[in-house]
Protein backbone atom coordinates (compact mmCIF):
# COMPACT_ATOMS: atom_id res chain seq x y z
CA UNK A 1 0.00 0.00 0.00
CA UNK A 2 3.24 2.50 0.94
CA UNK A 3 4.50 1.63 -2.29
CA UNK A 4 1.00 2.55 -4.22
CA UNK A 5 0.78 5.89 -2.24
CA UNK A 6 4.37 7.00 -2.79
CA UNK A 7 3.80 5.88 -6.73
CA UNK A 8 0.79 7.80 -6.75
CA UNK A 9 2.23 10.90 -5.41
CA UNK A 10 5.17 10.85 -7.45
CA UNK A 11 4.15 8.94 -10.50
CA UNK A 12 6.92 8.30 -13.17
CA UNK A 13 6.10 8.91 -17.01
CA UNK A 14 5.45 5.82 -18.22
CA UNK A 15 2.96 5.69 -15.60
CA UNK A 16 0.82 8.51 -16.78
CA UNK A 17 1.57 7.70 -20.01
CA UNK A 18 0.23 3.92 -19.92
CA UNK A 19 -2.60 5.08 -17.98
CA UNK A 20 -4.24 7.20 -20.93
CA UNK A 21 -3.31 3.77 -23.59
CA UNK A 22 -5.26 1.82 -20.77
CA UNK A 23 -8.16 4.37 -20.77
CA UNK A 24 -7.96 4.24 -24.77
CA UNK A 25 -8.23 -0.01 -24.64
CA UNK A 26 -11.57 0.90 -22.21
CA UNK A 27 -13.23 2.83 -24.37
CA UNK A 28 -12.49 0.16 -27.42
CA UNK A 29 -13.45 -2.53 -25.15
CA UNK A 30 -16.80 -0.92 -24.00
CA UNK A 31 -18.17 -0.05 -27.71
CA UNK A 32 -16.89 -3.70 -28.82
CA UNK A 33 -18.90 -5.21 -26.18
CA UNK A 34 -21.94 -3.51 -27.09
CA UNK A 35 -21.31 -4.55 -30.72
CA UNK A 36 -20.60 -7.84 -30.01
CA UNK A 37 -23.65 -8.06 -27.79
CA UNK A 38 -25.92 -6.69 -29.97
CA UNK A 39 -24.38 -9.39 -32.90
CA UNK A 40 -24.91 -12.10 -30.34
CA UNK A 41 -28.89 -11.27 -29.77
CA UNK A 42 -29.64 -10.88 -33.24
CA UNK A 43 -29.49 -14.53 -33.64
CA UNK A 44 -32.35 -15.13 -31.34
CA UNK A 45 -34.20 -12.54 -31.23
CA UNK A 46 -33.50 -9.90 -34.31
CA UNK A 47 -32.32 -6.76 -35.42
CA UNK A 48 -35.23 -4.56 -34.38
CA UNK A 49 -35.38 -1.28 -33.00
CA UNK A 50 -36.75 -2.62 -29.90
CA UNK A 51 -33.72 -4.52 -29.59
CA UNK A 52 -31.53 -2.29 -30.33
CA UNK A 53 -33.03 0.38 -27.93
CA UNK A 54 -32.46 -2.39 -24.95
CA UNK A 55 -28.81 -3.01 -25.36
CA UNK A 56 -28.03 0.78 -25.47
CA UNK A 57 -30.19 1.22 -23.07
CA UNK A 58 -28.58 -1.84 -20.61
CA UNK A 59 -25.15 -0.69 -21.86
CA UNK A 60 -25.68 3.05 -20.57
CA UNK A 61 -27.40 2.14 -17.11
CA UNK A 62 -24.77 -0.09 -16.37
CA UNK A 63 -21.94 2.63 -17.18
CA UNK A 64 -23.56 4.81 -15.17
CA UNK A 65 -23.37 2.64 -12.69
CA UNK A 66 -20.06 1.90 -13.38
CA UNK A 67 -19.30 6.12 -13.68
CA UNK A 68 -20.88 6.10 -9.97
CA UNK A 69 -19.32 3.37 -7.93
CA UNK A 70 -15.83 3.46 -9.72
CA UNK A 71 -15.99 7.30 -8.91
CA UNK A 72 -16.31 6.78 -5.35
CA UNK A 73 -13.73 3.59 -5.00
CA UNK A 74 -11.13 5.70 -6.90
CA UNK A 75 -11.55 8.44 -3.92
CA UNK A 76 -11.55 6.03 -0.81
CA UNK A 77 -8.36 3.69 -2.77
CA UNK A 78 -6.56 5.52 -5.31
CA UNK A 79 -4.49 3.17 -5.97
CA UNK A 80 -2.55 2.06 -9.49
CA UNK A 81 -2.64 -1.68 -8.62
CA UNK A 82 -6.63 -1.32 -7.49
CA UNK A 83 -6.79 0.58 -10.92
CA UNK A 84 -5.12 -2.34 -12.76
CA UNK A 85 -6.64 -5.15 -10.94
CA UNK A 86 -9.84 -4.04 -12.06
CA UNK A 87 -9.08 -3.40 -15.53
CA UNK A 88 -7.46 -7.43 -15.34
CA UNK A 89 -10.84 -8.14 -13.73
CA UNK A 90 -13.04 -6.56 -16.37
CA UNK A 91 -11.15 -7.89 -19.18
CA UNK A 92 -11.76 -11.32 -17.80
CA UNK A 93 -15.39 -11.07 -17.08
CA UNK A 94 -15.90 -9.27 -20.61
CA UNK A 95 -14.37 -13.12 -21.88
CA UNK A 96 -16.42 -15.14 -19.86
CA UNK A 97 -19.58 -13.21 -19.45
CA UNK A 98 -19.76 -12.66 -23.23
CA UNK A 99 -19.12 -16.26 -24.09
CA UNK A 100 -21.82 -17.11 -21.39
CA UNK A 101 -24.43 -15.26 -23.46
CA UNK A 102 -23.88 -16.97 -26.46
CA UNK A 103 -24.54 -20.79 -24.64
CA UNK A 104 -27.40 -19.09 -23.26
CA UNK A 105 -28.73 -17.71 -26.52
CA UNK A 106 -27.94 -21.20 -27.85
CA UNK A 107 -30.46 -22.16 -25.65
CA UNK A 108 -32.84 -19.38 -26.30
CA UNK A 109 -32.85 -20.67 -29.98
CA UNK A 110 -33.81 -23.56 -28.98
CA UNK A 111 -36.82 -22.49 -26.87
CA UNK A 112 -37.94 -20.13 -29.58
CA UNK A 113 -37.82 -22.78 -32.17
CA UNK A 114 -40.12 -24.97 -29.62
CA UNK A 115 -41.68 -21.45 -28.73
CA UNK A 116 -41.18 -22.19 -24.98
CA UNK A 117 -42.14 -18.47 -23.47
CA UNK A 118 -40.74 -19.66 -19.72
CA UNK A 119 -37.15 -20.48 -21.30
CA UNK A 120 -37.21 -17.95 -23.57
CA UNK A 121 -37.44 -15.10 -21.09
CA UNK A 122 -35.31 -16.52 -18.88
CA UNK A 123 -32.84 -16.53 -21.12
CA UNK A 124 -33.36 -12.87 -21.73
CA UNK A 125 -33.04 -12.19 -18.22
CA UNK A 126 -29.61 -14.15 -18.18
CA UNK A 127 -28.27 -11.99 -21.22
CA UNK A 128 -29.33 -8.57 -18.73
CA UNK A 129 -27.00 -10.41 -15.61
CA UNK A 130 -24.29 -11.53 -17.66
CA UNK A 131 -23.69 -7.90 -19.71
CA UNK A 132 -24.24 -5.91 -16.57
CA UNK A 133 -20.83 -7.20 -14.66
CA UNK A 134 -18.18 -6.48 -17.37
CA UNK A 135 -19.98 -3.26 -18.72
CA UNK A 136 -20.32 -1.91 -15.28
CA UNK A 137 -16.62 -2.50 -14.46
CA UNK A 138 -15.93 -0.83 -17.27
CA UNK A 139 -17.88 2.27 -16.62
CA UNK A 140 -15.13 1.95 -13.24
CA UNK A 141 -12.37 2.72 -15.54
CA UNK A 142 -12.50 6.47 -16.79
CA UNK A 143 -13.20 8.23 -13.28
CA UNK A 144 -10.72 5.89 -11.35
CA UNK A 145 -8.31 6.89 -14.55
CA UNK A 146 -8.92 10.78 -13.70
CA UNK A 147 -8.64 10.24 -10.00
CA UNK A 148 -5.09 8.57 -10.59
CA UNK A 149 -4.03 11.31 -13.02
CA UNK A 150 -5.05 14.79 -11.27
CA UNK A 151 -2.52 15.97 -10.11
CA UNK A 152 -3.91 19.60 -8.76
CA UNK A 153 -7.01 21.16 -9.44
CA UNK A 154 -5.53 23.71 -11.72
CA UNK A 155 -5.01 20.52 -14.09
CA UNK A 156 -8.43 19.13 -13.55
CA UNK A 157 -10.18 19.92 -16.32
CA UNK A 158 -7.57 19.55 -18.61
CA UNK A 159 -6.56 16.41 -17.72
CA UNK A 160 -10.71 14.88 -17.36
CA UNK A 161 -10.81 15.88 -21.36
CA UNK A 162 -7.63 14.53 -22.24
CA UNK A 163 -8.75 10.79 -20.84
CA UNK A 164 -12.43 11.20 -21.92
CA UNK A 165 -11.20 12.37 -25.55
CA UNK A 166 -8.57 9.26 -25.58
CA UNK A 167 -11.56 6.64 -24.17
CA UNK A 168 -13.70 8.37 -27.23
CA UNK A 169 -11.26 7.92 -29.87
CA UNK A 170 -11.00 4.24 -28.60
CA UNK A 171 -14.55 3.86 -28.46
CA UNK A 172 -14.68 4.73 -32.48
CA UNK A 173 -11.80 2.06 -33.06
CA UNK A 174 -14.35 -0.47 -30.78
CA UNK A 175 -17.34 0.40 -33.41
CA UNK A 176 -15.55 0.01 -36.34
CA UNK A 177 -13.38 -2.86 -35.94
CA UNK A 178 -15.22 -5.43 -34.72
CA UNK A 179 -18.28 -4.60 -37.31
CA UNK A 180 -16.01 -4.51 -40.49
CA UNK A 181 -13.35 -6.96 -39.66
CA UNK A 182 -13.20 -9.17 -36.91
CA UNK A 183 -16.98 -10.33 -36.70
CA UNK A 184 -17.16 -11.15 -40.11
CA UNK A 185 -13.90 -12.59 -39.98
CA UNK A 186 -13.56 -14.76 -36.76
CA UNK A 187 -17.30 -14.53 -35.42
CA UNK A 188 -18.67 -13.02 -32.65
CA UNK A 189 -17.41 -15.20 -29.71
CA UNK A 190 -14.01 -15.08 -31.07
CA UNK A 191 -14.49 -11.17 -31.28
CA UNK A 192 -15.54 -11.93 -27.56
CA UNK A 193 -12.28 -13.71 -26.49
CA UNK A 194 -9.45 -11.23 -28.50
CA UNK A 195 -11.74 -8.11 -27.06
CA UNK A 196 -11.46 -9.35 -23.37
CA UNK A 197 -8.08 -10.81 -23.90
CA UNK A 198 -6.65 -7.06 -25.15
CA UNK A 199 -7.70 -5.67 -22.20
CA UNK A 200 -6.95 -8.63 -19.96
CA UNK A 201 -3.39 -8.04 -21.32
CA UNK A 202 -3.44 -4.26 -20.79
CA UNK A 203 -4.23 -4.87 -16.85
CA UNK A 204 -1.73 -7.42 -16.41
CA UNK A 205 0.99 -5.25 -18.26
CA UNK A 206 -0.16 -2.25 -16.08
CA UNK A 207 -0.38 -4.39 -12.40
CA UNK A 208 3.64 -5.82 -13.69
CA UNK A 209 4.86 -1.99 -13.43
CA UNK A 210 3.56 -1.48 -10.21
CA UNK A 211 2.79 -4.97 -8.49
CA UNK A 212 4.90 -7.35 -10.12
CA UNK A 213 3.87 -10.25 -7.30
CA UNK A 214 0.12 -9.83 -7.79
CA UNK A 215 0.77 -9.71 -11.60
CA UNK A 216 2.08 -12.68 -11.33
CA UNK A 217 0.04 -14.44 -9.52
CA UNK A 218 -2.97 -12.95 -11.71
CA UNK A 219 -1.28 -13.75 -14.65
CA UNK A 220 -1.09 -18.06 -13.48
CA UNK A 221 -4.38 -18.01 -13.31
CA UNK A 222 -5.14 -16.38 -16.55
CA UNK A 223 -3.23 -18.66 -18.16
CA UNK A 224 -5.20 -21.32 -16.77
CA UNK A 225 -8.01 -19.89 -16.76
CA UNK A 226 -8.20 -18.82 -20.96
CA UNK A 227 -7.83 -22.24 -22.10
CA UNK A 228 -10.83 -23.64 -20.28
CA UNK A 229 -13.02 -20.96 -21.68
CA UNK A 230 -11.56 -22.18 -25.18
CA UNK A 231 -14.08 -24.92 -25.89
CA UNK A 232 -16.88 -21.93 -25.03
CA UNK A 233 -16.13 -20.58 -28.58
CA UNK A 234 -16.51 -23.71 -30.37
CA UNK A 235 -19.52 -25.46 -32.08
CA UNK A 236 -22.32 -23.72 -34.05
CA UNK A 237 -24.22 -20.52 -32.52
CA UNK A 238 -27.53 -22.82 -33.49
CA UNK A 239 -28.36 -26.12 -34.17
CA UNK A 240 -30.83 -26.55 -36.35
CA UNK A 241 -32.11 -30.02 -37.87
CA UNK A 242 -30.89 -30.36 -41.62
CA UNK A 243 -28.56 -27.11 -40.84
CA UNK A 244 -25.70 -26.69 -44.09
CA UNK A 245 -23.97 -23.65 -43.20
CA UNK A 246 -23.92 -20.88 -40.83
CA UNK A 247 -21.42 -17.42 -40.89
CA UNK A 248 -21.75 -14.03 -39.86
CA UNK A 249 -21.15 -10.95 -41.89
CA UNK A 250 -20.78 -7.47 -41.07
CA UNK A 251 -24.76 -7.33 -41.98
CA UNK A 252 -26.03 -10.75 -40.22
CA UNK A 253 -26.29 -14.01 -39.16
CA UNK A 254 -26.73 -16.28 -42.19
CA UNK A 255 -28.48 -19.93 -41.68
CA UNK A 256 -28.87 -22.63 -44.81
CA UNK A 257 -30.89 -25.12 -44.06
CA UNK A 258 -32.25 -28.23 -45.83
CA UNK A 259 -35.91 -29.81 -45.27
CA UNK A 260 -36.96 -32.90 -47.77
CA UNK A 261 -35.02 -31.68 -50.71
CA UNK A 262 -35.26 -27.92 -50.69
CA UNK A 263 -32.62 -25.56 -49.11
CA UNK A 264 -33.68 -22.17 -46.95
CA UNK A 265 -31.74 -19.41 -46.59
CA UNK A 266 -32.40 -17.85 -43.20
CA UNK A 267 -31.02 -15.00 -41.35
CA UNK A 268 -30.81 -13.45 -38.11
CA UNK A 269 -33.61 -15.04 -35.98
CA UNK A 270 -34.78 -16.89 -38.49
CA UNK A 271 -38.51 -16.80 -37.92
CA UNK A 272 -38.76 -16.03 -41.40
CA UNK A 273 -37.02 -17.58 -44.53
CA UNK A 274 -35.74 -15.53 -47.58
CA UNK A 275 -34.66 -17.67 -49.99
CA UNK A 276 -35.40 -20.90 -51.02
CA UNK A 277 -34.14 -23.56 -53.99
CA UNK A 278 -35.61 -26.80 -54.00
CA UNK A 279 -33.36 -30.07 -55.98
CA UNK A 280 -34.11 -29.54 -59.72
CA UNK A 281 -35.33 -26.16 -59.77
CA UNK A 282 -38.78 -27.43 -58.22
CA UNK A 283 -40.94 -24.59 -56.31
CA UNK A 284 -43.11 -26.34 -54.17
CA UNK A 285 -45.59 -23.70 -53.36
CA UNK A 286 -46.58 -20.50 -54.70
CA UNK A 287 -45.24 -17.30 -52.74
CA UNK A 288 -44.39 -13.79 -52.75
CA UNK A 289 -41.71 -14.19 -55.31
CA UNK A 290 -44.03 -16.17 -57.37
CA UNK A 291 -46.68 -13.46 -56.81
CA UNK A 292 -44.31 -10.87 -58.57
CA UNK A 293 -44.85 -13.11 -62.07
CA UNK A 294 -48.03 -12.13 -62.17
CA UNK A 295 -46.77 -7.91 -62.03
CA UNK A 296 -46.33 -7.53 -65.74
CA UNK A 297 -49.74 -9.04 -66.41
CA UNK A 298 -52.03 -6.12 -65.22
CA UNK A 299 -50.61 -4.27 -68.37
CA UNK A 300 -52.45 -5.27 -71.42
CA UNK A 301 -49.70 -6.17 -73.38
CA UNK A 302 -46.95 -7.78 -70.40
CA UNK A 303 -43.83 -7.80 -72.28
CA UNK A 304 -40.58 -8.31 -69.78
CA UNK A 305 -37.21 -8.13 -71.57
CA UNK A 306 -35.59 -6.67 -68.78
CA UNK A 307 -35.76 -6.65 -65.06
CA UNK A 308 -34.42 -5.52 -61.43
CA UNK A 309 -34.27 -7.37 -58.22
CA UNK A 310 -33.96 -5.08 -55.26
CA UNK A 311 -32.95 -7.43 -52.72
CA UNK A 312 -31.74 -10.32 -54.28
CA UNK A 313 -31.13 -12.64 -51.22
CA UNK A 314 -30.11 -15.90 -52.94
CA UNK A 315 -32.30 -15.16 -55.88
CA UNK A 316 -35.13 -16.90 -55.88
CA UNK A 317 -36.74 -14.12 -57.89
CA UNK A 318 -34.42 -14.40 -60.87
CA UNK A 319 -34.68 -18.08 -60.90
CA UNK A 320 -38.27 -18.06 -61.19
CA UNK A 321 -38.33 -15.13 -63.89
CA UNK A 322 -36.28 -16.59 -65.91
CA UNK A 323 -37.87 -20.12 -65.96
CA UNK A 324 -41.23 -18.07 -67.17
CA UNK A 325 -39.92 -15.28 -69.33
CA UNK A 326 -36.79 -16.49 -70.72
CA UNK A 327 -32.91 -15.72 -70.24
CA UNK A 328 -33.41 -11.95 -69.63
CA UNK A 329 -31.23 -9.83 -68.07
CA UNK A 330 -31.93 -9.18 -64.67
CA UNK A 331 -29.66 -7.00 -62.43
CA UNK A 332 -29.84 -8.44 -59.10
CA UNK A 333 -28.93 -5.78 -56.06
CA UNK A 334 -28.06 -7.18 -52.36
CA UNK A 335 -26.10 -5.52 -49.97
CA UNK A 336 -24.85 -8.81 -48.15
CA UNK A 337 -22.20 -9.97 -49.75
CA UNK A 338 -22.41 -13.53 -47.67
CA UNK A 339 -25.33 -13.44 -48.87
CA UNK A 340 -24.28 -13.88 -52.25
CA UNK A 341 -21.93 -16.50 -51.59
CA UNK A 342 -23.84 -18.70 -49.83
CA UNK A 343 -26.50 -18.16 -52.97
CA UNK A 344 -24.13 -19.52 -55.37
CA UNK A 345 -22.88 -22.62 -53.40
CA UNK A 346 -26.09 -23.45 -51.87
CA UNK A 347 -28.91 -21.69 -54.26
CA UNK A 348 -27.47 -22.13 -57.75
CA UNK A 349 -27.58 -19.04 -58.11
CA UNK A 350 -25.34 -19.76 -61.39
CA UNK A 351 -27.97 -17.69 -63.96
CA UNK A 352 -25.98 -16.27 -66.81
CA UNK A 353 -28.35 -14.04 -67.08
CA UNK A 354 -28.14 -12.89 -63.67
CA UNK A 355 -26.27 -9.34 -62.93
CA UNK A 356 -25.44 -9.34 -59.43
CA UNK A 357 -24.43 -6.19 -57.76
CA UNK A 358 -23.48 -5.89 -54.02
CA UNK A 359 -24.23 -2.94 -52.10
CA UNK A 360 -27.32 -0.46 -51.44
CA UNK A 361 -30.46 -1.38 -53.01
CA UNK A 362 -30.98 2.78 -53.34
CA UNK A 363 -27.21 3.64 -54.38
CA UNK A 364 -26.81 0.66 -56.64
CA UNK A 365 -29.75 1.28 -58.48
CA UNK A 366 -29.84 5.16 -59.12
CA UNK A 367 -26.81 4.04 -60.72
CA UNK A 368 -28.36 1.45 -63.60
CA UNK A 369 -29.59 2.73 -66.72
CA UNK A 370 -32.73 0.49 -67.60
CA UNK A 371 -35.06 0.77 -69.01
CA UNK A 372 -36.81 -2.42 -66.71
CA UNK A 373 -40.19 -3.61 -67.20
CA UNK A 374 -40.46 -5.45 -63.83
CA UNK A 375 -38.47 -4.00 -60.32
CA UNK A 376 -39.16 -5.64 -57.66
CA UNK A 377 -38.50 -4.95 -54.03
CA UNK A 378 -38.13 -7.45 -51.73
CA UNK A 379 -35.33 -5.76 -48.89
CA UNK A 380 -36.68 -6.72 -45.59
CA UNK A 381 -34.67 -7.11 -42.48
CA UNK A 382 -37.33 -8.49 -40.45
CA UNK A 383 -39.78 -7.11 -39.30
CA UNK A 384 -38.32 -3.78 -41.24
CA UNK A 385 -38.12 -2.64 -44.98
CA UNK A 386 -35.29 -0.05 -44.58
CA UNK A 387 -37.01 3.29 -44.64
CA UNK A 388 -35.15 4.82 -47.60
CA UNK A 389 -36.60 2.30 -50.01
CA UNK A 390 -40.09 3.15 -48.98
CA UNK A 391 -40.48 7.25 -49.90
CA UNK A 392 -42.03 9.17 -52.66
CA UNK A 393 -38.85 10.49 -53.58
CA UNK A 394 -37.04 6.79 -54.50
CA UNK A 395 -40.30 5.54 -56.13
CA UNK A 396 -40.01 8.21 -58.79
CA UNK A 397 -36.26 7.46 -59.10
CA UNK A 398 -37.79 3.59 -59.90
CA UNK A 399 -40.18 5.16 -62.21
CA UNK A 400 -37.86 7.10 -64.36
CA UNK A 401 -35.83 3.85 -65.03
CA UNK A 402 -39.17 1.80 -66.34
CA UNK A 403 -40.23 1.62 -69.80
CA UNK A 404 -43.59 3.08 -69.83
CA UNK A 405 -45.13 -0.16 -69.24
CA UNK A 406 -43.33 -0.96 -66.68
CA UNK A 407 -44.40 -2.36 -62.79
CA UNK A 408 -43.02 -2.04 -59.45
CA UNK A 409 -43.86 -5.35 -57.06
CA UNK A 410 -43.17 -4.37 -53.71
CA UNK A 411 -43.27 -7.01 -50.65
CA UNK A 412 -45.04 -5.40 -47.82
CA UNK A 413 -45.25 -6.71 -44.25
CA UNK A 414 -49.21 -6.92 -41.99
CA UNK A 415 -50.61 -8.15 -39.22
CA UNK A 416 -54.08 -9.65 -39.28
CA UNK A 417 -55.85 -6.92 -37.94
CA UNK A 418 -53.37 -4.42 -38.89
CA UNK A 419 -53.11 -3.27 -42.51
CA UNK A 420 -51.37 0.43 -41.60
CA UNK A 421 -47.87 -0.34 -43.48
CA UNK A 422 -49.87 -1.51 -46.45
CA UNK A 423 -51.62 1.64 -46.57
CA UNK A 424 -48.96 3.98 -46.44
CA UNK A 425 -47.16 2.27 -48.91
CA UNK A 426 -50.08 2.19 -51.05
CA UNK A 427 -50.35 6.22 -50.43
CA UNK A 428 -46.89 6.60 -51.55
CA UNK A 429 -46.68 4.45 -54.25
CA UNK A 430 -50.03 6.56 -55.27
CA UNK A 431 -48.29 10.08 -55.27
CA UNK A 432 -46.04 8.10 -58.18
CA UNK A 433 -47.96 5.78 -59.69
CA UNK A 434 -51.64 5.64 -61.15
CA UNK A 435 -52.56 2.66 -60.61
CA UNK A 436 -51.86 0.08 -57.26
CA UNK A 437 -52.92 -3.32 -57.14
CA UNK A 438 -52.76 -5.47 -53.62
CA UNK A 439 -52.42 -9.12 -53.53
CA UNK A 440 -51.80 -11.00 -50.12
CA UNK A 441 -50.02 -13.95 -50.23
CA UNK A 442 -52.43 -16.90 -48.67
CA UNK A 443 -50.60 -18.17 -45.79
CA UNK A 444 -48.28 -15.23 -44.83
CA UNK A 445 -48.31 -12.13 -43.31
CA UNK A 446 -46.98 -10.56 -47.03
CA UNK A 447 -49.07 -8.17 -49.21
CA UNK A 448 -47.64 -7.64 -52.64
CA UNK A 449 -48.11 -4.47 -54.57
CA UNK A 450 -48.04 -3.56 -57.92
CA UNK A 451 -47.49 0.12 -58.92
CA UNK A 452 -48.12 0.17 -62.45
CA UNK A 453 -46.79 3.20 -64.35
CA UNK A 454 -49.84 3.32 -67.27
CA UNK A 455 -53.46 3.22 -65.43
CA UNK A 456 -54.08 -0.56 -65.27
CA UNK A 457 -57.31 -2.47 -64.20
CA UNK A 458 -57.71 -5.67 -62.04
CA UNK A 459 -59.58 -7.51 -64.71
CA UNK A 460 -56.63 -7.30 -67.21
CA UNK A 461 -55.26 -9.99 -64.68
CA UNK A 462 -58.42 -12.09 -65.01
CA UNK A 463 -58.19 -11.62 -69.02
CA UNK A 464 -54.54 -13.02 -69.16
CA UNK A 465 -55.26 -15.96 -67.41
CA UNK A 466 -58.15 -17.13 -69.32
CA UNK A 467 -55.95 -16.09 -72.63
CA UNK A 468 -52.92 -18.26 -71.32
CA UNK A 469 -51.85 -20.95 -73.89
CA UNK A 470 -52.25 -24.66 -72.60
CA UNK A 471 -49.21 -24.71 -72.58
CA UNK A 472 -48.05 -21.69 -70.75
CA UNK A 473 -45.53 -22.67 -67.90
CA UNK A 474 -48.06 -24.22 -64.74
CA UNK A 475 -45.88 -21.26 -62.14
CA UNK A 476 -47.22 -19.16 -64.44
CA UNK A 477 -50.62 -20.74 -64.41
CA UNK A 478 -50.48 -20.61 -60.34
CA UNK A 479 -49.13 -17.33 -59.92
CA UNK A 480 -52.01 -15.87 -62.14
CA UNK A 481 -54.46 -17.81 -60.37
CA UNK A 482 -53.14 -17.27 -56.87
CA UNK A 483 -52.93 -13.12 -57.67
CA UNK A 484 -56.60 -13.07 -59.07
CA UNK A 485 -58.11 -15.23 -56.41
CA UNK A 486 -55.95 -13.14 -53.43
CA UNK A 487 -56.10 -10.02 -55.27
CA UNK A 488 -58.00 -7.19 -51.92
CA UNK A 489 -58.95 -3.19 -52.35
CA UNK A 490 -55.34 -1.18 -52.00
CA UNK A 491 -56.83 0.80 -49.80
CA UNK A 492 -54.77 4.26 -49.33
CA UNK A 493 -54.02 5.41 -45.65
CA UNK A 494 -53.14 9.04 -44.18
CA UNK A 495 -49.17 8.47 -44.01
CA UNK A 496 -47.04 9.45 -47.06
CA UNK A 497 -43.18 8.57 -46.68
CA UNK A 498 -40.81 10.91 -48.05
CA UNK A 499 -37.11 11.27 -47.88
CA UNK A 500 -37.93 14.17 -45.03
CA UNK A 501 -40.43 12.23 -43.43
CA UNK A 502 -40.60 8.30 -43.27
CA UNK A 503 -41.91 6.76 -39.67
CA UNK A 504 -41.52 3.20 -40.95
CA UNK A 505 -39.58 2.09 -37.69
CA UNK A 506 -42.67 3.49 -35.75
CA UNK A 507 -45.17 1.63 -37.62
CA UNK A 508 -43.46 -1.82 -37.84
CA UNK A 509 -43.10 -1.23 -34.15
CA UNK A 510 -45.99 -0.69 -33.03
CA UNK A 511 -47.30 -3.31 -35.33
CA UNK A 512 -45.13 -5.96 -33.87
CA UNK A 513 -45.87 -5.14 -30.30
CA UNK A 514 -49.68 -5.43 -30.83
CA UNK A 515 -49.28 -8.51 -32.94
CA UNK A 516 -47.44 -9.93 -30.24
CA UNK A 517 -49.82 -8.92 -27.61
CA UNK A 518 -52.73 -10.34 -29.27
CA UNK A 519 -51.29 -13.34 -30.97
CA UNK A 520 -48.09 -14.59 -28.76
CA UNK A 521 -45.36 -16.22 -29.75
CA UNK A 522 -47.18 -18.84 -31.25
CA UNK A 523 -48.16 -16.54 -33.72
CA UNK A 524 -45.03 -16.13 -35.27
CA UNK A 525 -44.64 -18.47 -38.60
CA UNK A 526 -40.81 -19.63 -38.52
CA UNK A 527 -39.62 -21.96 -41.68
CA UNK A 528 -42.95 -23.92 -41.36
Amino acid sequence: MEEDIENLAQPVAYSRRYLFFTVFVGGMSTLAVEFVTSRMLQTVYGTSNIVWANVIGLVLLFLALGYFIGGKVADKRPSFTLFYSLVTFAGFCSIFFLLLTSYILRQAAVALATLNVGAIISSLIGVIIALAVPVTLLGFMSPFAIRLAVRQVDDAGRTSGQIYAISTIGSILGVYLPVLYVIPTAGTRLAALLFGSILLLTGLVGLWQVRPRPALIATLLALVALPLLWPMTQGNIKAYAGQLFEGESSYNYVQVVRQDDCNYLLLNEGQAYHSYYCDGGRVPRISVWSIMIAAPFYNEEPLVAQAAVIGLAAGTIPKQFTRVFGPIPIDGIEIDPLVVEVGRDFFNMTEPNLNVIVGDGRYEFNLLDGPYDVVTLDAYKVPYIPWHLTTQDYFEEIRERLTPTGVVAVNVGRAPQDRRLVEAITATLLEVYPTVHAIDIPGTLNTVLVATRQPTAAETLQRHLTNLPVDADPLLVAALETAVTHTVPATPGPVIFTDQRAPVETIVDSLVLRYLLQEGLVGLPGLE
